[in-house]
């Protein structure tokens, strides 16, 4: 039997589709990847960085090291690739892209990467179908954790454009889910609007407190901003980059699902750049227990916070993403009784 799921007030008309991507002639509706367009939570402190040594292929006696991690890696290489089924730029690409023998030794590496993944141990079934929207394998372990299960509730926080490095497009599209995506750049909201019918998009800095002001870091780099200033200028990236300080209503997770009418979620997805845990701190998880959290990164507070409430990291799915931790709730841990009907 599935999960009981939540409903949306005054929530958006199901049976419209989004458009699958960029085709022939079809206008662009995102953002091409540009520089770290998508290296998004690759600035947090206790993030391993993995040294890749990587060989230009014009010049093999060249070599270049550098301390990026995987996602790091992903966002120079689609800088290279540009739309492939995604639409294209919204916004101006970096002033400087990477030089072409730099972006193909990446795309090498993370070609090599994609083979490892691919032949983990244990991925059959769906773990063993391609991606289609997310940045890793994101929307595959999501769907095999809910088995495809239909009519879903997300909730996207730090959710970014609505089909390119989706967690939750899959689920809209294809399984009919509902839910909402909030990001604290409102620069985002007419893609949402157009392309994401069935969610509602919202531009608040999530955190631990409701109405205050919140200042948040625009970044020239496609990806970067935040509200951590080092992060936004590209200090990880050998920035700086330009940053535009602007100010964001802030908002917790409980008084926009209160005002939203939702009583209930499937999935939580969180990223936004190491503030995960200040965000949880102003969710009741035990009144809207979700099924199943996707949280980028490696924070000590947020698996202790979880782990508080009941919920243990699915380490099978570690195999399959090094970037993201998926948490469900302890099999002995029994749910909170339902409200009554009508209620």
């Amino acid at each position: 039997m599935g999960p009981e799921r939540g409903q949306l007030r005054s929530g958006p008309i199901r049976g419209l589709h989004a458009p699958t991507g960029c085709k022939a002639g079809h206008p662009s509706r995102e953002p091409r990847a540009g520089f770290a367009e998508f290296a998004r939570g690759s600035t947090v402190a206790n993030w391993p960085t993995p040294q890749r040594t990587l060989r230009s292929r014009s010049d093999p006696g060249v070599r270049t090291s550098i301390s990026l991690n995987l996602r790091s890696l992903l966002a120079l290489a689609l800088f290279a690739g540009g739309c492939s089924e995604q639409p294209a730029p919204r916004e101006p690409a970096p002033e400087a892209p990477m030089p072409k023998e730099l972006t193909a030794s990446i795309l090498t590496a993370l070609g090599r990467e994609s083979e490892r993944l691919r032949r983990a141990p244990g991925r059959t079934g769906i773990l063993a179908e391609e991606k289609k929207y997310s940045l890793f394998a994101e929307e595959l372990i999501i769907r095999d954790f809910f088995q495809d299960l239909k009519g879903g509730v997300f909730v996207d926080v730090g959710c970014a454009w609505p089909i390119k490095a989706s967690n939750t497009y899959y689920l809209e599209k294809h399984l009919g889910w509902t839910g909402i995506g909030i990001d604290a750049l409102e620069d985002y909201a007419p893609a949402w609007k157009s392309d994401r019918p069935n969610s509602k998009f919202f531009a608040f800095i999530v955190t631990d407190q409701t109405a205050a002001q919140g200042t948040f870091y625009k970044s020239a780099g496609l990806g970067l901003s935040s509200v951590n200033r080092d992060a936004a200028s590209g200090k990880n990236f050998g920035g700086p980059m330009p940053t535009e300080q602007i100010e964001v209503p802030t908002i917790t997770l409980d008084d926009l699902l209160d005002r939203e009418g939702i009583t209930k979620i499937d999935l939580l997805s969180m990223d936004i750049e190491g503030h995960e845990a200040t965000a949880l701190a102003g969710f009741d998880i035990e009144r809207f227990q979700p099924d199943l959290l996707v949280i980028e990164g490696h924070s000590q507070a947020v698996t202790e916070y979880l782990t508080r409430h009941g919920y243990q990291q699915i380490l099978r799915y570690a195999a399959f993403d090094s970037v993201n931790r998926y948490f469900r709730r302890k099999p002995n841990i029994a749910a909170a009784p339902k409200a009554p009907s009508g209620s």
